[in-house]
């Protein structure tokens, strides 16, 4: 077996999508996408953008809600279609100051509030799911924000 070489210019890249786990009233924040999955709020890096800005970001320009960012979650290799692969980081975001009513923009389908009772069947990629209960430990969601 002969293992390619690769230059760091001539490797394979993904794109780097950036989603928050996000809780109102005990109940995550999720939106439809046009695939008619269920996902986590969030998207793509810009250039020259951290993932903490990118969630915070995004969460705004999807939710038109304010967030502050906790710690990453968990980070996995989705593959969409069998040409297209993304890498998705986590984090475990909190809503701050004074909008507290999620409104969705026009990126999204639906949006839906659930209980982690209700997340295993719904129709979404594991590596949501698996992000969803990373966000608690012993059966309680984790709601330390530093």
């Amino acid at each position: 077996m002969v293992l390619q070489k690769y230059s760091d210019h001539a490797a394979p890249h993904f794109p780097v999508s950036v989603k928050s786990v996000i809780y109102l009233n005990n109940k995550v924040i999720l939106l439809k996408n046009e695939r008619d999955e269920w996902e986590l709020p969030g998207g793509k890096l810009d250039p020259g953008e951290s993932p903490e800005k990118c969630v915070v970001r995004e969460a705004f320009e999807e939710l038109s809600i304010s967030v502050q960012v906790s710690h990453i979650l968990d980070s996995w290799l989705y593959v969409v279609s069998p040409k297209v692969e993304v890498v998705i980081i986590t984090y475990l975001c909190k809503i701050v100051g004074k909008n507290l009513s999620p409104i969705i923009s026009h990126e999204h389908k639906e949006i839906g509030f659930f209980s982690i009772k209700e997340v295993p069947d719904l129709f979404m990629p594991d590596g949501y799911k698996r992000s969803i209960a990373n966000s608690y430990k012993n059966g309680r969601k984790i709601v330390q924000i530093s």
